[in-house]
């Protein structure tokens, strides 16, 4: 029996955009106004980076198995192990760091908002794909009776 998911809303798709937006903008600006040396901000960038491509595969793989689409355990293990890995390295780094308490939290907390925004937008971006692509035979059906 195939399952089948409500299209996603105007504003629930707006909101996702908006805080994957916030999140990781949020955080590049603490890195360019930052007074860590570049090397640092280099490292903390790299990670939100890997953090938020780990974070889309992962709910490509997630998803695809849901709907029956092969992935291999490999495949969902390291997606899973890079997601935990680019959080710990965020972790270390900022940890270590010599920002204050409150610089480590804004860091954590825009990182970790990017990274679950990323996953919404992936899954609105798969959700409205799928709903066009259910769309097009009607549409075309339409078209031909004309």
């Amino acid at each position: 029996m195939k399952q089948t998911l409500p299209k996603p809303t105007g504003a629930f798709v707006g909101a996702s955009w908006t805080a994957l937006l916030v999140g990781a903008l949020a955080f590049l600006a603490g890195l360019w106004n930052g007074t860590m040396p570049s090397y640092e901000k280099g490292y903390y960038f790299t990670v939100l980076m890997f953090g938020l491509y780990a974070a889309v595969s992962l709910q490509k793989a997630v998803r695809d198995r849901m709907e029956g689409i092969p992935v291999t355990g490999l495949y969902f293990g390291l997606s899973w192990f890079a997601v935990g890995l680019s959080i710990l390295l965020l972790t270390v780094g900022v940890w270590n760091s010599d920002l204050s308490s409150s610089e480590k939290g804004f860091y954590a907390m825009s990182y970790l908002l990017s990274l679950f925004a990323a996953v919404a937008v992936q899954k609105n971006v798969r959700d409205m794909a799928l709903f066009r692509d259910e769309s097009k035979p009607a549409e075309q059906e339409g078209e031909s009776s004309s």
